[in-house]
């Protein structure tokens, strides 16, 4: 397979068959992030498998509504949500990526280690799926404290985005993509 036969191959999964990963399917996926570039060659980033499925369903959590606004719209949206995040947690792996902002630049307002993080996710996502394995980019809808306290992540530490890993129980069809004319333009904005 060519690489925009991979590109397109790759799609956001989220129903997973309960089969295990092969460890060295999940070490091809994880060699694929490691050699990923990054701002001064800086590798920021960290990642973290988590197979315990109790940890698994609690770094998908939100915080719980307290007891005394259980009626509100902002509980019944925290109800929704969580309930909406349930899927996540279904794979047999999530992996939790991390980076450390001080071991990345932060140069005229950009911060270099989202950068680097969504170049090396990027890259493991699509190792995923040149294996067969299905994984679904999670950039927000999780509760970053929830998620360092449960994963004992240090303070300083950034947890970027998170993806499930595993063997896709679903078919899903191709997106539509704009075309090659609506995104590109030649020697200036059109």
């Amino acid at each position: 397979m060519d690489f925009l036969e991979l590109v397109q191959k790759r799609r956001s999964i989220r129903k997973y068959k309960s089969d295990s990963v092969p460890e060295e399917k999940l070490n091809y996926v994880l060699e694929a992030a490691r050699l990923s570039p990054s701002w001064s060659n800086r590798q920021c980033w960290n990642y973290i498998i988590v197979t315990d499925e109790a940890l698994r369903k609690k770094i998908v959590m939100r915080r719980e509504t307290p007891a005394n606004v259980a009626g509100t719209t902002r509980a019944i949206e925290e109800r929704k949500s969580r309930r909406s995040r349930e899927w996540i947690a279904q794979a047999p792996i999530i992996i939790v990526g991390c980076a450390d902002p001080t071991k990345s630049g932060d140069k005229e307002e950009k911060q270099y280690y989202l950068l680097d993080m969504g170049i090396s996710m990027e890259h493991l996502i699509l190792a995923a799926a040149e294996q067969g394995l299905g994984t679904c980019w999670i950039g927000g809808g999780f509760n970053e404290q929830i998620v360092k306290e449960a994963l004992d992540i240090p303070k300083d530490i950034r947890v970027v985005a998170l993806t499930p890993l595993g063997y896709p129980d679903e078919a899903t069809e191709p997106k539509s993509r704009k075309t090659l004319e609506e995104i590109t333009s030649r020697d200036r904005w059109e």
